[in-house]
């Protein structure tokens, strides 16, 4: 009779573990280009200066692979741009290109704020209208907040359209119309926050054309205001 054939040890189960690094590596890459998006809206990154990739690398907490990936992304997204030296720089828009970029977010975030009427819970408009209600009646708010609340505002209305594309699309235009004007206008505080109120109102009376209107009033009115400014300067 013949002998039984030795069994073979199965196999090791490797693919997990380096479908492990990878989703690892994929999620230091996200969280890098998110936090160099963040900012880039607070002016943390030099504007039309070269980045330094030892430094950003230190003060992400991430070795230079995944910071490239970012910035790579950052390129890819038109917030950073090479230069003819290969330097890495995030350029100021001019303001023909500024306008240019309010141009669309009056036309998307209009339509943003109509469908959010009829779509966003009112719970969700009156948790934002409380935190916008407590930056006016205290009449301050640091940088941070004040960019906290803001994109809240903003990015929850275009979540709340149902579009995807549309949604990403006014993140993108929003961060690059900051790279226009970082430091912010102290003096348009209370003022938006006044259009802020009324926009969150229309929407908690479910009213889609009251929306737009106060969406399309309040982005025309940041828009003349930083006109103003760069124009006198």
């Amino acid at each position: 009779m013949p002998p039984t054939p030795a069994m073979e040890s199965p196999p090791r189960a490797t693919a997990p573990v380096a479908a492990s690094a990878a989703d690892e590596s994929r999620d230091l890459v996200d969280e890098a280009y998110s936090t160099l998006l963040d900012m880039i809206q607070l002016g943390q990154l030099p504007i039309n200066q070269p980045l330094q990739e030892r430094n950003l690398a230190s003060a992400l907490g991430v070795s230079r692979t995944p910071l490239r990936e970012a910035m790579s992304r950052l390129i890819g997204g038109g917030f950073a741009v090479r230069t003819m030296r290969g330097q890495l720089i995030v350029p100021e828009p001019t303001l023909r290109q500024y306008l240019e970029i309010f141009q669309m977010r009056l036309l998307l975030e209009g339509d943003a704020a109509a469908a959010a009427a009829t779509r966003m819970t009112p719970e969700q408009a009156a948790a934002i209208l409380e935190q916008v209600s407590e930056i006016k009646r205290r009449q301050h708010s640091t940088h941070e907040e004040n960019h906290r609340v803001d994109n809240l505002l903003h990015d929850s209305i275009a979540e709340a359209s149902g579009n995807r594309l549309m949604a990403q699309a006014i993140h993108d235009l929003r961060i690059k119309a900051r790279c226009f004007d970082q430091n912010g206008a102290p003096e348009r505080l209370i003022p938006c926050c006044d259009e802020h109120m009324d926009i969150l109102q229309a929407i908690l009376d479910r009213n889609p054309e009251a929306a737009r209107a106060a969406m399309q009033r309040h982005l025309s009115n940041v828009r003349v205001g930083l006109v103003a400014r760069h124009t006198q300067l």
